[in-house]
């Protein structure tokens, strides 16, 4: 059934004549009447009847019209929720991180979007790379934040990634003259800057996640050794706990040492080592509030 010829039989119903409602809807009365016999052929059943010199609604059409007011009240209420999430004055936005950027990036961007489009909900999941980037596929987040490293890219085919930063990795160690535990802990003396990691080709490691770990070996084994990995967690804070214990060295993101600074470690940044951080939304369009976040999250990272 065509909402506009819906539209006309519930302006018979309430005008209470094909001429009144064709003034009502600044349509031509051949027209009404065109619109009503279409209306009368799609549902297969009389809607109107003579009655004297005019028509009536038969109890077809009475119930017909009922519901049209029914379906156009909400067909308006759709349209004008649309407009409320077109202008971002409407609406929840769910966005799914890696827990470093929700340290920093993220309560950024929430704070904007606040203060911008108070009416816009914003909801967190934490999330590493490949289950944000599930969840998105999946429909159950509208945006995700990951970060990929040259030896494990994710995998963003049919997805829309928008660079949010290159984010510089730094070297961790021990600041102070730590005894080393384990073999390979901070050696007496000031560390020196290293150009690359060979001179720590006999230090236990610290790993993080699976692509971290795959980054670091990498690194290693283009500076001409295996690295000995000793520990593995993705907690920021327990890796520069363990570092600074002297157990190990390790390598961290620029986003994790912003989270949380330990001031007994000593951080260098590595030449030429970053991972690139990614905003990846779903289609080439993105809905108004996704692309306010990813806005919102180059702006932060910026």
């Amino acid at each position: 059934m065509d909402l506009t010829r819906l539209r006309v039989l519930a302006a018979v119903a309430r005008e209470g004549s094909v001429t009144a409602a064709a003034r009502s809807l600044h349509y031509a009365q051949p027209s009404v009447s065109h619109h009503l016999a279409r209306l009368e052929a799609e549902v297969g059943v009389p809607l109107l009847e003579r009655h004297g010199r005019g028509v009536r609604l038969t109890a077809a059409g009475r119930l017909l019209a009922a519901r049209a007011e029914e379906i156009l009240g909400r067909v308006g209420a759709a349209r004008d929720e649309l407009d409320a999430l077109v202008s971002l004055s409407a609406g929840r936005v769910r966005l799914a991180a890696f827990p470093s950027a929700l340290a920093t990036l993220v309560p950024d961007v929430v704070a904007r979007l606040a203060r911008d489009h108070p009416g816009l909900g914003v909801g967190l999941v934490e999330a590493e790379p490949p289950e944000a980037l599930d969840a998105l596929r999946r429909g159950a987040t509208d945006v995700a934040l990951v970060f990929e490293h040259d030896r494990s890219p994710v995998d963003v085919e049919g997805l829309r990634a928008v660079p949010v930063l290159a984010e510089e990795l730094f070297l961790v160690r021990a600041a102070v003259d730590a005894a080393p535990t384990g073999g390979g802990g901070s050696a007496p003396g000031a560390d020196p800057v290293l150009d690359d990691l060979a001179p720590l080709a006999e230090a236990a490691w610290i790993a993080g996640c699976e692509r971290c770990r795959a980054d670091l070996v990498g690194r290693c084994e283009r500076a001409g050794f295996t690295p000995r990995v000793a520990f593995e967690t993705d907690d920021y804070v327990a890796v520069q706990s363990l570092v600074a214990a002297g157990v190990g060295v390790s390598l961290l993101p620029a986003l994790a040492l912003r989270a949380h600074r330990d001031p007994r470690v000593r951080t260098d940044a590595l030449p030429g080592a970053a991972r690139r951080v990614l905003a990846v939304t779903y289609g080439e369009r993105p809905s108004p509030g996704a692309a306010a976040v990813v806005d919102g999250l180059v702006r932060a990272a910026g």
